[in-house]
C-alpha cells in the first residue's frame, strides 16, 4: 500500500501480488544507498547539456547529420566501473535512449543507434553490462518514453516544435516500437537492474498502456525493477518512487510530487554541477560537502541518491566528476556502515542532519550543529551506549521522558559530518 502523511491511497499494490524475486529486488535496492547516473550521448558533443536539440530549435535532419559524426574513441566501460566502484555506487543507471530519441546500443528497430549509425560502431552499453557484471554492480537502462525524433510519437506533446516532422502519426505503432525496443533491453544484456523510464510527463494523459508494458519488463526479467520519473503517485507494477533534483516529499525543482510511498523504495536523482548531460561551460559543481549532505538526507528518507555524471562526446569524464566521486568514495569507506543497508531513522531529517537505522542500532548524522548540547525526540527506546563513530569515543548522553540529550564532541575540521553511534535498549528501534 501507498501512505501520504498518514493517508491511504487508492489502486496500491499489495506485497502479497508481487513476486518474491521482485520484493527481494526491492529489498536490495533500498539496501544500495547509492547509485552513478549517466546522461551520455549525441548531445554530449554541442557540450550544452541533454536539451541541446529542443533549447536551440535543431531540426531532425540536422540532429541527425551531428549523430553520424559522434565517434567516443575513448570511452572505457571498465574505467567508468571502476569509478563507481571507488565512489561507493551499489548501481549504475545510464541513458540508453533520451529524449532525443537516438539509441545508444544495438537494435533492429530503428537504423537510428549508435552501432548502425556512427563510425564508433559499437555497443557501449554491452560493454558497460559485462563491465558491471564482473564489477558486482546492477546496471539499469534510462529509456525515454518522450521521443523528439520518431514521426509516431504523435500528436506531440508539450515539448514539441516544428523540427521537420510529418505532421501525422501512429500511436500504436510508437507503443510497439518501445516495446520491442525494451525487449532487446531485457533479454540482450544479462540481468539487469530494471528499466528508469522518463519523459511521460510530455503527454501525461496520453494512453501509455502502462500495464502490459511493466509486465513485459517483470516477465522477461522477474527481478527487473521499473522506475518511473512521472513526477506523479506510483502505479501498480512500479517499484521505486523516484525524485528528481529533490528529497522525497520535497518540491524545489517545482515538478516532483509531494506524495511518498510508504512502503517501496525512495531514490533521489541529482546532478552534481546544475547539468545532466555534459555542459561545457557549467562549471556550478556542488563541494564535496554539500554531496554528502544529500545523501545523508536522502538515506534519512529512507532512500538512494543516484548521483550524476555526464561524460564528454569522447567518452571520457571530466576531473570535476571523478574528484568529488573519489571523496564520497574514501567518505564512505570511513562511514558507510550508517548509510548502506539502513533504513530513515526515527529523527526524519532536520535542519542539523538526519538519523538512519538498523536494527536496534541508530546512527545520528549531525551535518551541522554548532551547540554542545543536541536534545532528541523519544527514539522508541531508551539509549543503552552512545559512541562516536570514527574512533568509538563514547559520547554523554541523558535519557528522559521526552527523548535523549547528547553531548557532542567537537567537529573535526574539514569533517562533513559527526556520525554518533547510538545503540538502544530492548531491541529493534520502532
Amino acid at each position: 500500500m501507498l501512505l501520504v502523511l498518514g493517508g491511504r491511497a487508492v489502486g496500491a499494490q499489495r506485497d502479497d501480488a508481487v513476486a518474491p524475486e521482485r520484493l527481494a529486488a526491492r529489498r536490495w535496492f533500498a539496501d544500495a544507498k547509492l547509485g552513478l547516473f549517466i546522461h551520455w550521448g549525441v548531445y554530449s558533443q554541442l557540450g550544452a547539456g541533454e536539451w541541446v536539440m529542443h533549447n536551440r530549435k535543431i531540426s531532425v535532419a540536422d540532429y541527425e547529420s551531428l549523430a553520424a559524426t559522434f565517434n567516443p574513441v575513448k570511452f572505457d566501460a571498465a574505467a567508468w566501473v571502476a569509478l563507481a566502484r571507488r565512489a561507493g555506487a551499489r548501481y549504475v543507471t545510464i541513458t540508453a535512449r533520451h529524449h532525443d530519441g537516438f539509441s545508444m546500443f544495438k537494435t533492429t528497430e530503428t537504423p537510428y543507434n549508435i552501432v548502425d549509425w556512427t563510425p564508433f560502431q559499437r555497443d557501449p552499453l554491452k560493454e558497460l553490462a559485462d563491465a558491471c557484471r564482473a564489477g558486482g554492480l546492477r546496471l539499469f537502462f534510462y529509456y525515454s518514453q518522450l521521443d523528439w525524433h520518431h514521426a509516431d510519437y504523435w500528436p506531440r506533446g508539450e515539448t514539441a516544435w516544428d523540427n521537420g516532422r510529418p505532421p501525422h502519426g501512429d500511436w500504436s505503432r510508437y507503443l510497439a516500437f518501445m516495446n520491442a525496443q525494451l525487449t532487446e533491453l531485457l533479454t540482450h544484456y544479462g540481468p539487469i537492474g530494471g528499466i528508469w523510464f522518463d519523459g511521460m510527463w510530455d503527454k501525461p494523459d496520453a494512453p501509455w498502456q502502462l500495464d502490459s508494458t511493466y509486465a513485459l519488463i517483470h516477465g522477461l526479467q522477474p527481478a527487473g525493477l521499473v522506475i518511473p520519473n512521472h513526477h506523479q503517485q506510483p502505479r501498480p507494477g512500479e517499484d521505486v518512487q523516484t525524485f528528481e533534483q529533490d528529497l522525497p516529499g520535497a518540491n524545489t525543482a517545482g515538478f516532483n510530487t509531494s506524495f511518498v510511498s510508504g512502503d517501496l523504495p525512495l531514490e533521489t536523482s541529482l546532478t552534481m554541477n546544475d547539468s545532466w548531460g555534459f555542459n561545457i561551460t557549467d562549471k556550478g559543481f556542488k563541494s564535496v560537502r554539500t554531496l554528502v549532505g544529500y545523501l545523508v538526507r536522502a538515506a534519512g528518507n529512507g532512500g538512494n541518491l543516484l548521483l550524476n555524471v555526464g561524460p564528454r562526446p569522447d567518452g571520457t569524464i571530466s576531473p570535476e566528476f571523478t574528484a568529488r566521486l573519489d571523496s564520497l568514495g574514501q567518505w564512505l569507506g570511513v562511514y558507510g556502515t550508517a548509510i548502506y543497508g539502513t533504513r530513515g531513522g526515527p529523527v526524519p531529517p532536520r535542519s542539523w542532519g538526519a538519523t538512519t537505522r538498523r536494527g536496534d542500532t541508530v546512527f545520528v548524522h549531525v551535518l551541522d550543529w554548532p551547540d554542545q548540547l543536541l536534545a532528541l525526540p523519544a527514539l522508541g527506546a531508551r539509549v543503552r551506549t552512545a559512541s562516536v563513530l570514527r574512533g568509538g569515543i563514547p559520547v554523554r548522553f541523558e535519557n528522559s521522558t521526552a527523548g535523549v540529550t547528547l553531548a557532542l564532541p567537537p567537529m573535526v575540521a574539514g569533517e562533513p559530518d559527526r556520525v554518533i553511534v547510538l545503540v538502544l535498549e530492548g531491541g529493534r528501534v520502532r
